[in-house]
């Protein structure tokens, strides 16, 4: 479990106290198949806000229910603020034959529009972080980002991450 509390001037409006600004105290929980409804949610609202795209919900559902059922596929990590999911994120893993070891893959990253800038992808983000660096198997983390969406990258950037210099090329077979 991490908790990480965040303290901006944007919560004071969200979470008047006395005049006080609230922390705000994000927890990341590991998803559950209680959870599939809103990480559908989330994976649709982030295809319509990155890509234009509106995902499939009977290749969604069962895509991310697969997920879940199986960690060997991946995990997806929830970050939640007063009872409330607020954000997101799904780890894959490639093994390296190059390092003897395996890549995390982050993927699916959303956070609610009310919650971006305050901390949610940093507790996320240190989570799985500290997590890689506890698994002896663990070589590293990748990402893949929009390449027109600067301020993602931005934020990859502040913590840590690097361009590569790589490219992504896919072939996705159609579904019957």
């Amino acid at each position: 479990m991490y908790l990480r509390r965040a303290s901006t001037p944007d919560l004071k409006k969200k979470y008047p106290r006395q005049g006080a600004i609230r922390e705000l105290d994000i927890h990341i929980r590991d998803a559950t198949p209680a959870d599939q409804a809103v990480i559908v949610d989330f994976n649709s609202r982030l295809a319509k806000e990155t890509e234009g795209k509106t995902l499939d919900r009977n290749l969604i559902e069962p895509g991310v229910s697969a997920l879940l059922a199986d960690v060997t596929k991946g995990r997806y990590w929830l970050a939640v603020a007063d009872d409330k999911v607020i954000g997101q994120l799904m780890v894959t893993y490639e093994w390296s034959d190059w390092r003897n070891g395996m890549l995390w893959w982050i993927q699916s990253v959303y956070v609610m529009a009310d919650f971006r800038r305050k901390g949610v992808f940093s507790a996320l983000y240190g989570h799985v972080q500290s997590m890689v660096k506890a698994d002896s198997t663990a070589c590293g983390i990748r990402l893949y980002v929009e390449k027109d969406n600067e301020r993602a990258q931005n934020t990859y950037r502040k913590h840590g991450m690097t361009d590569p210099g790589y490219r992504v090329m896919e072939s996705i077979l159609p579904k019957e």
